[in-house]
Order: structure tokens, then sequence, then C-alpha cells
């Protein structure tokens, strides 16, 4: 049960990650600059790669267990 809660851990970042990035937006400042978080959506990529990483070696040790 702790294990799979761990594995979560990634997938919940990576979701609060693209939710902040939309709740915050975007504005074009008076000299013509963008800001945005541009920040957030690498990190909730990198967090949602290592979730289905994770997933996939705990597929694969499990298995090993089984066999």
């Amino acid at each position: 049960m702790k294990k799979a809660m761990l594995m979560l851990v990634p997938f919940i970042i990576s979701a609060v990650c693209l939710i902040a990035y939309n709740m915050i937006g975007s504005e074009v400042a008076p000299d013509g600059t963008l800001n945005e978080p541009f920040f957030l959506i690498p990190i909730a990529w990198l967090a949602f790669f290592a979730g289905i990483v994770s997933l996939i070696i705990n597929t694969f040790t499990s298995r090993k267990k089984n066999v």
C-alpha cells in the first residue's frame, strides 16, 4: 500500500504544476516582455515521466517476485 502511494507522488506533483501554471497565467509587461511561470511545464513533464518509469520498474519487479 505504501509503495503504491509513493508511486502516485510524481503524478500528483505533475498535476499540481500544471494546475498552478494555468492558475498563475501569463501576462505581457508594459515594456513588452512576457511574464509566465514557464519553469512549471518542464517540472511537470519530468515528474510525469518519473512516475511512468517508477510504474514500469514496479511492474517488472512485482512480476519477477511472482515467478
